[in-house]
């Protein structure tokens, strides 16, 4: 067992050396000067959001499979944005939640999983509702040889998380916010699940879940928001911001008759759903890469990429002025539900 792990301990290193060579630079931060990106971004820092998406992403992180040393590694790229940005650990132990890693097919002795929670404080912490913004962190790892970097899916998400957590940092929010790069969600939503589970975090205080999942990908430049079909007070705030969006910001593939189109259970949300928690959950539609060896860095759209960070920031922003009316159409939804178990 100490041999294991020393044997771990040792690839992370040799992985974080390799992904940091691998890249070679820093993206500049600004707009126009970023590669492939026109747009001025107002809300977030787009710089180190490509570079974080471009790091988790690269071959030396061999796909972030759950349970590996890649996966360990892109969290510790993941919990160093935090703490150079000023996001504080939500835990009093740490930045970590254990997650549990099941043995599978292509790895039949995984490593322990985590995610890292971090917190930004809003104006009274620790007190009234709490948004809870997730992002996995994994991918699918090495398969028949080739790596699944997972560049949109959902490295992305895992670099907007971050992005997202600095721009609050910078301009606090009016409530709690955790910010969570979940592990795992490839094999069963073991991260969320945890997540969920632990009763250091306040089930009766989440009012929210916004998911990042594949979020840097589309020639179209539309981003779809689902979960309005399930919590139908959520719409306005999606139509509001799609008026001014920098991106195409439409509704969708959340109800039953979308069939394998409903993303209702395809992502962390879903777990977040099953306890009663209202979810927006953001994403592209399925391109060539979705779950191939070609989702590469190269192959997303820098300049949607950065106008979906900044479409993000305002749909948090939105919602966090509103969480209150959120938290207590949760709560109304709880007790009708309550009353007609009673009843029947």
């Amino acid at each position: 067992m100490a041999s294991n792990t020393r044997t771990r301990d040792l690839a992370l290193s040799i992985l974080v050396l390799l992904a940091i060579l691998a890249i070679g630079y820093l993206w500049p931060r600004g707009g126009p000067s970023l590669p492939g990106v026109t747009y001025e971004a107002r809300y977030i820092d787009p710089g180190p959001m490509l570079h974080l998406a471009e790091v988790l992403s690269s071959d030396a992180l061999e796909g972030r499979g759950a349970g590996t040393p890649g996966a360990e590694a892109g969290r510790s790229f993941i919990r160093k944005r935090f703490e150079d940005t000023g996001v504080r650990p939500f835990l009093t132990s740490g930045w970590e939640q254990p997650v549990t890693i099941l043995p599978r097919k292509d790895l039949e002795d995984p490593g322990p999983g985590a995610n890292i929670l971090g917190y930004v404080a809003g104006e009274t912490p620790g007190e009234g509702p709490l948004l809870v913004i997730t992002a996995h962190s994994d991918h699918l790892g090495i398969r028949n040889g080739e790596i699944y970097n997972g560049a949109d899916d959902n490295a992305s998400g895992a670099a907007m998380l971050t992005a997202l957590a600095e721009y609050f940092v910078r301009v606090p929010p009016k409530h709690d916010i955790l910010f969570a790069a979940v592990d795992a969600e490839e094999v069963g939503f073991l991260g969320a699940r945890a997540f969920l589970r632990d009763p250091a975090i306040p089930l009766d205080r989440i009012a929210l879940n916004i998911n990042l999942d594949m979020v840097s990908r589309s020639e179209a430049g539309e981003l779809f928001a689902a979960g309005t079909y399930h919590t139908p007070a959520l719409a306005p705030l999606i139509t509001e911001t799609a008026l001014n969006a920098p991106v195409t910001l439409l509704m969708g593939h959340d109800r039953p008759e979308d069939g394998p189109n409903d993303w209702t259970s395809q992502s962390d949300h879903a777990v977040f759903h099953a306890a009663g928690i209202p979810f927006l959950y953001f994403g592209v539609e399925d391109h060539p890469g979705y779950h191939k060896p070609e989702d590469d860095f190269s192959a997303i759209t820098p300049d949607f990429y950065v106008r979906a960070g900044d479409t993000l920031a305002v749909i948090v922003r939105a919602a966090d002025a509103d969480l209150a009316n959120i938290a207590a159409h949760r709560r109304e939804i709880l007790e009708t539900a309550s009353q007609e178990e009673t009843a029947e």
